[in-house]
């Protein structure tokens, strides 16, 4: 619903001094802060109109309103003012390690993310692509083969097979040439496809090999998805997720178990550009007063990852957005230096 031109600007003005203090936002406040000329009568009736509409809420303790996550939406979507921030500056502090040090670099930046918002910072580890160059079976002893798997960036993957065959080294040089020859480059979900079709004219015992090796190679490569979260504790000094039992447990479950989380950032890498996921709104968010600004980085060109500040939902995105922003930006041309 698009709201008339008055109500958007009181809205901009109850969101911004909530966000500033905590406080519930009254009447006489807003005529002071909104720059309006109105009554207060008016300010009264323009208030009633959008809390009808779920943008604002009033609390029992007090006679001012406070925002609604789908006020905070309407607000980060078309009425907030986005700060300016130097980026060179930003990138000269923070910024500095060489590319030969990716997993520095990653870390470097949830520090980042952290200590320019004040908040928790995470970034998700670049995605490991499911493409294998190249395999090996090594015959281990009886029924026990450890299966090798080589990514194109030369990474290299180990995983114990337990098979009911005890294959030979003939048989495990065969199987191993037929896969890198008829497969290598592809991804294992495209092998597993490919294999089902195309392995009648083998011996069955060679097939299930195979299969159970494409199994465990993408098994493998899956492992590899992780993430790094820096500032956590910058979070319990935030009352509004801080201030009774349930939001802490519900808090640090996030953090311990990191499921959701990394769903969310799945998520956002999807869509593109800086996204903010407000809790009591977005259900991958698990507390109402927590909110999450992502933003999807690129290593040459290809989203591999996405990177994000977790803070409470009365945080300053004006300047959270572009910190997010700039630092995806900074990560990417890090992570790209050949």
């Amino acid at each position: 619903m698009q709201l008339e031109p008055r109500a958007q600007t009181l809205l901009k003005a109850l969101v911004e001094r909530y966000i500033a203090d905590g406080q519930p936002v009254g009447s006489r406040a807003l005529s002071k802060i909104s720059g309006l000329d109105l009554s207060p009568a008016t300010i009264r009736n323009i208030m009633a109109d959008l809390e009808e509409m779920g943008y604002v809420a009033s609390p029992h303790t007090s006679a001012g309103r406070i925002p609604t996550p789908r006020g905070y939406r309407l607000f980060v979507d078309t009425l907030l003012t986005v700060q300016h921030i130097d980026e060179q500056a930003v990138g000269a502090q923070h910024m500095r390690l060489p590319s030969q040090q990716p997993q520095k670099i990653i870390a470097n930046a949830a520090q980042m993310l952290s200590s320019l918002s004040q908040f928790a910072g995470v970034v998700q580890s670049p995605r490991r692509e499911s493409v294998f160059q190249q395999i090996e079976f090594l015959r281990l002893s009886e029924k026990r083969i450890l299966l090798v798997i080589v990514d194109p960036r030369g990474d290299v993957q180990n995983r114990l097979l337990l098979t009911d065959v005890d294959y030979t080294p003939g048989q495990l040089t065969q199987s191993a040439n037929y896969l890198n020859q008829n497969y290598a480059g592809l991804t294992f979900d495209e092998v597993r496809n490919r294999l089902t079709g195309e392995l009648r004219q083998l011996r069955d015992d060679m097939g299930k090999l195979m299969h159970v090796a494409v199994e465990a190679g993408s098994e493998a490569m899956a492992e590899g998805d992780d993430m790094v979260i820096a500032g956590e504790r910058n979070l319990l000094s935030v009352s509004d997720l801080s201030s009774n039992m349930t939001s802490l447990r519900q808090m640090f479950e996030m953090f311990e178990q990191k499921t959701g989380l990394m769903q969310l950032l799945d998520v956002s890498s999807k869509a593109g550009g800086v996204q903010i996921f407000i809790g009591g709104e977005s259900k991958l968010v698990p507390m109402d007063e927590m909110s999450v600004v992502t933003a999807p980085y690129e290593v040459n060109g290809r989203i591999v990852g996405t990177l994000g500040v977790i803070g409470p939902t009365r945080m300053a995105y004006e300047r959270v957005i572009p910190i997010v922003d700039i630092t995806a930006k900074l990560l990417s041309n890090a992570l790209s230096q050949p």
